[in-house]
């Protein structure tokens, strides 16, 4: 049977179209150093891949709430501590003015310094992470306290997601953690102010228990850094084992790969060779 030229062409131009597209997808392979480049190459894998950085994208974002949280409950450590040092410097200054050989003048200047102490406090309640008020409840944007202590905020505290199913507050109701203390300090700077020796001894007694209120509430900051610590260990393990996973399923061998292009290119060039003999092919090279 007589065979046409256009089917030989045609043949030809069939089998080198397909030894270039392995050649192409071999150099594909081996420049990304990705097995999977297209939904074609492996639906399967690529399924799988998809639903691994979906993984990787949640456990990202938990890591970055973390890391968020981490930073408010330090802040929110740091501003407690300080309250609590200035609770225990107002207690001592209330012993010394408790004293039955201190003067009114004394007690007087006394108040002064208490209001010192106020505005401490209250600065320290308008303690902020990155323009966010960690002790506004969940009023973040507004300023927890004015200068007299009034409260700006709500009591819903601030909370952060750090798995699926659950959430931690890592922002505080700053009525409930500052608000006692400053009538206490008020009422203090108010007995200095009036000579009142009961009024001093009764802001002593308050003092302890606002003491006692702080240290609860710094343990109770701990335990959620401890619990978040565990948290962003446990995503660091999902991590790594996620990420070798993907490297798995879409990694490619890169020596095997360049050793695919190198075999490509050699029959790819082969089949040019043949073709081209094959098409200069006429009838008198067979009379010769």
């Amino acid at each position: 049977m007589r065979v046409a030229n256009k089917t030989i062409y045609d043949s030809v131009k069939y089998n080198l179209g397909s030894i270039y597209e392995e050649l192409n997808k071999a150099n594909e392979i081996a420049t990304t150093g990705k097995r999977i480049n297209n939904l074609s190459d492996d639906p399967v894998g690529l399924t799988q891949s998809l639903n691994i950085r979906s993984n990787l994208a949640s456990i990202e974002q938990m890591g970055r709430n973390i890391s968020y949280g981490n930073s408010w409950l330090t802040a929110s450590e740091s501003a407690m501590t300080s309250v609590q040092n200035i609770i225990s410097d107002t207690k001592v200054l209330c012993i010394q003015m408790a004293n039955a050989t201190i003067g009114p003048e004394q007690r007087s200047w006394a108040a002064g310094t208490v209001q010192n102490m106020l505005d401490e406090i209250v600065s320290l309640g308008n303690t902020d992470v990155a323009g966010n008020y960690i002790f506004a409840g969940s009023k973040t944007d507004t300023v927890p306290f004015d200068q007299d202590g009034t409260y700006n905020g709500d009591n819903n505290p601030f909370s952060i997601k750090i798995s699926k199913n659950s959430t931690v507050e890592i922002g505080s109701d700053g009525q409930a953690v500052f608000g006692n203390i400053f009538n206490t300090l008020f009422d203090l700077k108010t007995a200095l102010e009036t000579n009142d020796l009961g009024g001093i001894q009764d802001a002593m007694g308050n003092l302890d228990g606002h003491f006692d209120d702080i240290s609860a509430k710094i343990s109770d900051v701990g335990s959620k850094m401890n619990r978040m610590e565990i948290k962003d260990r446990i995503y660091q393990g999902l991590n790594f084992s996620n990420t070798e996973r993907l490297s798995k399923i879409e990694d490619a061998d890169i020596a095997e790969a360049i050793m695919n292009v190198k075999a490509a290119e050699l029959t790819y060039q082969t089949a040019l060779a043949s073709s081209s003999k094959v098409m200069t092919l006429t009838l008198m090279d067979y009379l010769k």
